[in-house]
This record gives structure tokens, C-alpha cells and sequence, in this order.
């Protein structure tokens, strides 16, 4: 599934959803309603299935008709979709480059020591990529 170029624009109600999913791998309709009720979203049946209809349509998530009910599954990841939302940040408040948006995110966090040293590493990992 291509995404389509407002795919990383979803709502917040679509997003709990895609979380929902994420949580379970895939499922149905009810599957991810159950998943949102434990979360404390008591959403009508069919307003989950018009908003994984929503997210069908930009491409972030992918349906299997062959099973009755439908089955949903993500067709992005949350790294893979954080990414893509973090590009676009840096295109629209950071004239595209990604230093100022690192910044911000490490000045106003607190990161425990395990945290540390897995920046060090991937910091390291892209040195080395570069060369």
C-alpha cells in the first residue's frame, strides 16, 4: 500500500486506533474495540470500522477481505510513522534540517542512562555510515 501524501495526517481519534492495532497485530473491527475499551475509549463498533476505513485510505493500514469479519492490520509502523511525522516537523519548523528538532527533544527530556548509551551507539552506527 502506497502512502498517500497526507497519510501521516491523521486525527487523534484515528491514531488511538492505529495504537489499538499496533498493540494486537491485527484483528477485527472488535478485536481493536476492545483493545480502545481497555484504554477507556468507548467507541460504537462503527465508528472504529469508519475510522480504520479512514486509515485504510491513507495508507496506514491494510485489510484482509478474505476472512469474515475483515481483519485490519497496520501497514506502518510506529517507528516508521514517527519518522515520516518527525520529516515533516523539520521541513515545516526547521527549514528541513533535523538538528534544531534533536535538540529541542533532548533539552526538554530527562534520559536514563540505558537511554544514553543507546544514542551513543546510534550516533556511532551513523558516524560510521558516513564514513
Amino acid at each position: 500500500t502506497k502512502m498517500s501524501p497526507r497519510g501521516t495526517d491523521a486525527s487523534d481519534t484515528e491514531l488511538e486506533v492505529l495504537k489499538a492495532l499496533w498493540e494486537i497485530k491485527s484483528g477485527t473491527v472488535r478485536d481493536v474495540g476492545e483493545v480502545l475499551l481497555r484504554c477507556g475509549h468507548q467507541w460504537a463498533y462503527t465508528t472504529i470500522q469508519t475510522l480504520l476505513i479512514r486509515l485504510q485510505s491513507k495508507g496506514l493500514v491494510t485489510v484482509r477481505k478474505v476472512s469474515t469479519p475483515h481483519t485490519y492490520e497496520p501497514a506502518v509502523t510506529r517507528e516508521k510513522l514517527l519518522g515520516m511525522r518527525l520529516k515533516e516537523l523539520a521541513l515545516n519548523l526547521c527549514d528541513g534540517t533535523p538538528t534544531p528538532l534533536v535538540r529541542a527533544l533532548v533539552s526538554q527530556e530527562t534520559f536514563s542512562r540505558d537511554d544514553i548509551a543507546r544514542f551513543r551507539n546510534l550516533l556511532d552506527e551513523l558516524e560510521g555510515k558516513q564514513g
